[in-house]
């Protein structure tokens, strides 16, 4: 079972235009992200897939002896569209490939997290579809930028919500979980989940995982710890970044 990781890298953010562009301790944000990405050595290969020559061109550019693919998408109307695109262009065998979706905003992406996914997926060949989650902090727990998600028994996820969830009608008995948005794939059930029309409740939350859960496919959430919650989503994000990076965070 061979594993790769693919980083969406899209120049037309809406919050921050060129994002992966931007310099962060003086190189790309996406130079990071991929350097993060190669360390996770159960890994067979990483991709960078974007739809921007310039996004490419730096890439292909910082990493020259390395192997790190750069495939050119065309119009996506979700991340999971990208993804389907990148792994169709390349030379794997789909029936035997897990896709591990690292997103091209997260520079301290933690390369053990990475090789839990692709641990669980090829030790458990009955896995769909894996992803991260982390002990929820107090203060995040009404906010809707915070993805939660609870689990059952054997660690498939029952449901992910904008909501804290679950309910503590009594005072808390569980630790809740924030999602960490770096998901684990079969590649046939990527190519398959991309095909699929959007859920009802994937609208409702705006959470594109829903749309599996709502397919009947289970989702194996693994609980990391020692998680860098910085990702670049604003110009705010990236001098928040430059701090931690200068010990003042």
């Amino acid at each position: 079972m061979k594993s790769i990781i693919i980083i969406p890298a899209r120049y037309g953010s809406t919050r921050f235009l060129g994002k992966p562009l931007a310099l962060l301790k003086g190189e790309p944000v996406i130079v990071h992200v991929v350097r993060a990405a190669l360390q996770a050595k159960s890994a067979d290969a990483v991709c960078v897939a974007t739809d921007d020559q310039r996004i490419a061109e730096t890439v292909s550019s910082n990493f020259a002896n390395d192997v790190v693919n750069v495939v050119m998408t065309g119009e996506c109307r979700t991340g999971t569209d990208r993804l389907a695109q990148a792994v169709q262009s390349l030379n794997f065998d789909l029936q035997n490939l897990v896709v591990v979706n690292v997103q091209g905003d997260e520079p301290f992406i933690n390369s053990h997290h990475i090789e839990s996914l692709i641990d669980v997926m090829q030790s458990d060949e009955s896995l769909q579809m894996a992803t991260l989650a982390t002990p929820l902090p107090q203060h995040l727990t009404s906010d809707p930028n915070v993805v939660k998600v609870v689990c059952a028994q054997n660690g498939n996820a029952l449901y992910f919500s904008r909501l804290p969830i679950p309910f503590a009608r009594d005072g808390e008995t569980v630790t809740r979980l924030r999602h960490l948005g770096v998901y684990a794939y079969r590649a046939d059930w990527l190519l398959q989940m991309a095909n699929l029309p959007s859920t009802p409740l994937e609208e409702t939350e705006k959470l594109e995982q829903l749309r599996a859960l709502e397919n009947g496919v289970a989702i194996r959430v693994v609980t990391v710890e020692n998680v860098i919650d910085i990702a670049i989503d604003t110009p705010e994000d990236l001098q928040r970044a430059e701090e931690y990076l200068a010990g003042k965070l």
